[in-house]
């Protein structure tokens, strides 16, 4: 029995739940990895590498070496986990999440002291799948 999930309609978000979690496991693990110097420096030496030795699915090993964070998101990534790899690259969390929107991450962080991004434009997902005809 497939559970209800009305939570998965959330305009501009992907939420965290153990779906998500089971999906993106061998991804954030490699994440978690690099909390430890020696794992860092071995990924910044050779990523390819580095990279094989983990589980994951050629899209979240795609995505990675994209350090494209909205599609580790939607493989199952959990943003604290992944924040590990945009510090390995010596981003802040500010640069790692202002990557994930149109704004630098001085704009980012100006909008967000100014009250964060308006509701404006936003759709639950099932307002845009009725629009585009159920894509």
């Amino acid at each position: 029995m497939a559970l209800d999930k009305p939570y998965l309609d959330i305009p501009g978000t992907t939420v965290f739940d153990t779906d998500q979690a089971a999906k993106g496991y061998h991804l954030n693990q490699f994440a978690v990895s690099l909390m430890k110097a020696e794992n860092r420096e071995r990924f910044k030496a050779d990523p390819e590498a580095y990279l094989d030795e983990w589980a994951m699915t050629g899209d979240q090993k795609q995505a990675v070496r994209d350090r494209d964070f909205n599609r580790m998101i939607e493989l199952g990534g959990n943003i604290y986990f992944l924040a590990k790899i945009g510090a390995t690259d010596g981003l802040n969390y500010v640069q790692i999440v202002s990557s994930m929107t149109e704004n630098d991450a001085d704009a980012h962080a100006e909008m967000m002291l100014n009250g964060g991004r308006p509701p404006d434009g936003n759709r639950y997902r099932h307002e845009w799948e009725h629009r585009s005809g159920g894509a």
